[in-house]
């Protein structure tokens, strides 16, 4: 199911609920303060342009989800970008990924894992991303997590040489300049 704007609020409850429970674990290992910051940013994404939620059910409940939304321009700071712009740049930035579809959260609780959840997931968000073009942050330190997009097709970003960080960005299997990007900063 896939909902834009204030409707997915209808849903806040259990969206926090998965967030938490895949969150607090290992390796993301998120406090309650960042837990409940999920809960208030989730309240004004809703605004956003671009933006919309994907939310994966079954008997047992909300297994996953994932919210995205269109990156402003100017790029923001806040959050992780900083560590974005520090590791690509502000030109790749604004070529790779402002006015792209973000993919802000994905969270795939344990016993949904492994049958294709994240997969939907993400085809599902991306689907109709302006020109192919969707990205991802997500934790160095998150292996399996950056095993999984790696398998799923997507792209990690070389960041700029001495530039690496706690941050990786993925651009979407469709992404129409990420083989570009990757002949030339492979050099």
């Amino acid at each position: 199911m896939i909902t834009y704007g204030p409707e997915v609020l209808d849903h806040a409850d259990d969206l926090l609920d998965a967030y938490a429970d895949v969150f607090s674990a290992p390796p993301w290992n998120e406090d309650a303060e960042t837990i409940h910051q999920f809960a208030v940013r989730l309240r004004s994404d809703i605004d956003r342009p671009g933006f919309r939620a994907v939310l994966a059910r079954s008997a047992t409940g909300l297994d996953g989800f994932a919210t995205g939304r269109l990156t402003p321009d100017p790029f923001p700071t806040d959050r992780a970008y900083g560590h974005v712009t520090a590791q690509l740049g502000p030109d790749r930035v604004r070529r790779l990924l402002v006015g792209a579809l973000e993919v802000d959260e994905l969270a795939v609780r344990a016993h949904a894992r492994g049958h294709g959840t994240g997969r939907a997931l993400l085809a599902e968000l991306t689907a109709d991303a302006p020109d192919g073009r969707a990205w991802l942050l997500t934790a160095r330190k998150a292996t399996d997590t950056v095993a999984t997009y790696r398998r799923l097709g997507w792209h990690e970003v070389p960041p700029l040489p001495g530039t690496a960080n706690a941050a990786l960005v993925f651009l979407s299997p469709d992404h129409p300049d990420r083989e570009h990007d990757q002949k030339q900063n492979s050099h």
